[in-house]
C-alpha cells in the first residue's frame, strides 16, 4: 500500500478514534452530573436527622415544664386552700410566701413552656418541608439515573459503530504505528497526524531538521515529529509548492550534521596558525 493510502487511512481513523475517545470521555463524566444532586440529598437526610434529634430534645424538654407547671400549680392551690385554715399571722406569712413563690415558678414555667412549644411546632414545620425536599430529591435524582442509563446505552452503541468502523479501517496498517497513533491522539487532544510546511511541524509549530523534512516529502515511510510524536505528511506551502530542503537552508543544525573531520582539522590549523602570528 502506498504511502498516501496510508495517511488517508491515518486521516480516517483520526476521525473515528477523535470521536471515540470524546464518546469514552463523555460516559466517564456522566456519573459525575449525579455527584452534586447526590451530594444535596445526603444534606438533606442529615438535616433531617438532625432535626428530629432536636424535635425529640425539645418534646422531652416541653413535657418536663409541663409536669413542673402542673407541681407548682397544685402547689399554689393547695396552699390557697390552707389560707381558710390559718389561725396565726406567722401561719399566713409562710402560706403567702408559699403561694407566691409557687406562682412565680408558675408563671416561668409557663414561660419554658410556651417557649417550647414555638420550637416544637416550628421544628415539626422544618421536618415537614424538609421530608418533601428529600421525596422530591429522591424522585428527581431517580430520573436522571433513568435517562443517563438511557444515555450512556446510546453513547456505548455509538461507541461500538465507531470501534467496528475502525476495525474494518485497520487491517493493512502497522499494528505498532496503530498503537503510537491511537496513543498520541489521546495525549494531544485528537490530533495524531499533521502536516509539515516550509519545514515547520503544524502540530507543534516547531521547525524540523532537515533530515526530517527531506523524509517526509520523499514519502517512503511513516515519520514521527521528534518534538510532539505525531505522524507527519508533506503538504506544499509555497507558491510553486516547492518545499523541498536544502543543506543550505538548515540552519546550524544541519551545519552540524553536514560538517566532516576535515572541516574540523582545517579551521584548528588556520587557529594555531593565527596563534603564531600574533606572538611573533
Amino acid at each position: 500500500m502506498v504511502m498516501d493510502e496510508v495517511f488517508e487511512k491515518l486521516r480516517t481513523l483520526q476521525e473515528i478514534l477523535s470521536q471515540k475517545i470524546k464518546l469514552e470521555h463523555e460516559v466517564g463524566e456522566i456519573p459525575k452530573i449525579l455527584v452534586t444532586q447526590e451530594e444535596l440529598l445526603a444534606r438533606l437526610k442529615k438535616t433531617f436527622i438532625d432535626k428530629n434529634l432536636e424535635f425529640e430534645k425539645c418534646r422531652a424538654a416541653e413535657a418536663e415544664y409541663r409536669n413542673l407547671l402542673e407541681e407548682a400549680a397544685a402547689s399554689r392551690e393547695k396552699s390557697e386552700k390552707n389560707m381558710d385554715v390559718i389561725n396565726t399571722q406567722r401561719e399566713y406569712e409562710a402560706l403567702d410566701k408559699e403561694i407566691r413563690d409557687a406562682a412565680e415558678r408558675e408563671q416561668q414555667y409557663r414561660k419554658e413552656l410556651q417557649k417550647e412549644e414555638r420550637m416544637l411546632a416550628d421544628l415539626d414545620e422544618q421536618i415537614k418541608q424538609n421530608t418533601a425536599m428529600i421525596e422530591l430529591q429522591e424522585k428527581d435524582l431517580e430520573e436522571r439515573r433513568r435517562g443517563i442509563e438511557t444515555d450512556v446505552s446510546t453513547i456505548r452503541d455509538k461507541i461500538k459503530q465507531l470501534e467496528d468502523e475502525e476495525r474494518n479501517l485497520i487491517p493493512d496498517l502497522d499494528p505498532e504505528v496503530l498503537f503510537k497513533f491511537e496513543r498520541i491522539i489521546r495525549n494531544k487532544m485528537g490530533r495524531g497526524i499533521v502536516a509539515i510546511k516550509g519545514g515547520v511541524c503544524m502540530g507543534c509549530h516547531m521547525v524540523l531538521p532537515v533530515q526530517f523534512s527531506n523524509m517526509v516529502h520523499q514519502g517512503e515511510e511513516i515519520v514521527f515529529c521528534p518534538y510532539c510524536s505525531r505522524i507527519l505528511f508533506y503538504e506544499e506551502s509555497g507558491e510553486d509548492g516547492e518545499d523541498y530542503f536544502d543543506s543550505e537552508d538548515a540552519g546550524s543544525l544541519s551545519d552540524l550534521d553536514d560538517m566532516d573531520e576535515d572541516e574540523y582539522d582545517d579551521e584548528e590549523e588556520d587557529e594555531e596558525s593565527a596563534g603564531l602570528e600574533y606572538e611573533e
